[in-house]
């Protein structure tokens, strides 16, 4: 019988090829960690891996794949089992980038922390691509994310349109463009980096501006946008949301009607069982986000 926990360590060793850093993933001592290598070796009557150089053989790679889809497939199922129970205790798990947790989360979960004082939140600050990665592989119960398109094993629910708005000094809309008044130097544009769904949306939609020529300048969230747009240093192009709860803003805000609009919602796996909290929660961010 293969155990568990062997196939836990076999995997975690297949997938980082080294003992030691898979003793410290898994919180085990490095001779615990080729412990249960030998006895899942012994089980199988094979051998599973090549140790110099590092590589699986072939009957490690054929366990691997089946390894990797049954704990997968428990780690479902668990989630699955925890919501059926109705989950009163217990961590619930979200998955969301900073700005929507920031300024659309924290009010719906103080809420639901004074209706469930037993389960303890637990986020993930992260991109909404990695959001939806960790709810697929089930590492997360839900994930708040903007332009989500329907995947599989995802299922993507909308809970508002989102619109772009341009953030900066001495703004004006004119024929669909954003410059600044009295200003003859290239415009610059304060921007996220290319590693977030939000600059791609941006990128595709940028020709609406219609700027014969601009500066980019990168930073690593929407906040730090807005932050140095208020300082001066050029226009920040950012979801409307980000602004909400900002009544002491001082740069100027405008709305860019012609640029495509995308939507803000969460995502689930395919058939899911979602737990009366979850829907409890569901409910309170979907009351926020509609105020």
């Amino acid at each position: 019988m293969l155990d568990i926990n062997w196939l836990k360590t076999f995997v975690t060793l297949a997938e980082l090829q080294h003992f030691g850093k898979s003793a410290i993933a898994l919180h085990m001592t490095q001779p615990n960690v080729s412990l249960h290598l030998k006895q899942l070796e012994k089980v199988t009557r094979t051998k599973l891996i090549e140790r110099s150089p590092f590589r699986l053989t072939q009957a490690g790679q054929r366990l691997l794949k089946s390894s990797q889809k049954t704990l997968q497939e428990l780690k479902v199922c668990q989630a699955d089992i925890n919501a059926l129970n109705e989950l009163h205790q217990g961590t619930l798990t979200i998955a969301a980038s900073d700005i929507i947790s920031r300024a659309l989360l924290i009010e719906p979960f103080q809420l639901f922390k004074q209706e469930y004082p037993n389960i303890d939140l637990a986020l993930f600050n992260t991109t909404s691509s990695q959001a939806s990665s960790l709810v697929k592989s089930a590492d997360a119960e839900l994930g708040f994310v903007i332009a989500q398109k329907e995947s599989l094993p995802l299922h993507f629910s909308e809970l508002k349109a989102v619109h772009w708005c341009a953030v900066g000094h001495q703004l004006s809309l004119v024929q669909g463009e954003v410059v600044q008044k009295d200003s003859k130097e290239l415009p610059t544009l304060i921007l996220l980096g290319h590693d977030t769904r939000t600059r791609d949306l941006i990128d595709l939609a940028l020709p609406t501006l219609n700027l014969p020529g601009f500066r980019v300048m990168e930073v690593g969230s929407v906040d730090a946008q807005i932050d140095w747009a208020e300082a001066g240093f050029g226009t920040a192009i950012v979801p409307d949301f980000s602004i909400y709860n900002r009544e002491h803003l001082k740069a100027e805000v405008v709305t860019l009607l012609d640029f495509p609009c995308t939507s803000l919602g969460y995502v689930v796996r395919k058939n899911q069982v979602l737990s009366k909290a979850v829907k409890h929660l569901l409910r309170l961010v979907s009351k926020q986000i509609t105020i």
